[in-house]
């Protein structure tokens, strides 16, 4: 169930995303995310901060999508840029023992967004160990994956890979939602955006 003011922001990015259906990722991004990140310093100019948005918004509705898709709760989404990070999804629990999945999650969607995927083991093997600075995401990926495939970072990427990939629409309807918003989304609008998705 929806409140009133969140039904209001449903309603609103539903009528943006529709309007800009056309539109690349980029061109939908609200101003206050590119004016945030250039005015802290950490972009020279609007076009590499506007990129990052996007980045940012791809890969925090991974986590989201993610934990809607085992079961996890959470109190909200967003791209709001701080301190130590870009965005976040906040209070993630109850994600069992796929919590690997939601941690893996947003480098996967970032993944997704261009099809960069891994297709090979040896890629991924490679890629792996370099995957440390990550806002705790490869640190709790490495803890949470234990449960279920020990020592096999490989396999526990690949069933992540497995439960996002055919999830794409939402997480690409759920960053776009992200970036249109110029505020944080809470469980109840994130979950209504990515299920139309």
């Amino acid at each position: 169930m929806l409140t009133p003011s969140q039904g209001n922001a449903l309603a609103l990015i539903d009528a943006e995303l529709a309007r800009m259906m056309r539109y690349d990722d980029e061109s939908v991004v609200h101003e206050t995310w590119i004016r945030q990140r250039y005015a802290c310093g950490c972009y020279p100019t609007y076009g590499p901060a506007r990129r990052a948005v996007v980045r940012t918004a791809w890969h925090e509705a991974g986590h989201a999508v993610a934990a809607l898709a085992v079961g996890a709760q959470f109190s909200s989404a967003s791209i709001h840029h701080g301190q130590r990070s870009e965005g976040r999804v906040h209070k993630i629990r109850g994600a069992g023992d796929q919590a690997f999945a939601v941690d893996a999650a947003g480098q996967i969607a970032e993944r997704l967004m261009n099809w960069t995927m891994f297709e090979r083991d040896d890629q991924l093997t490679e890629w792996l160990p370099s995957w440390r600075s990550d806002g705790g995401d490869a640190r709790h990926f490495r803890h949470s994956m234990k449960a279920r495939f020990g020592a096999d970072e490989i396999g526990a990427w690949r069933y992540s890979e497995a439960l996002l990939v055919n999830l794409r629409p939402k997480i690409r309807r759920l960053a776009r939602g992200l970036l249109i918003y110029p505020r944080h989304l809470p469980y109840d609008v994130v979950a209504a955006i990515a299920e139309a998705g």
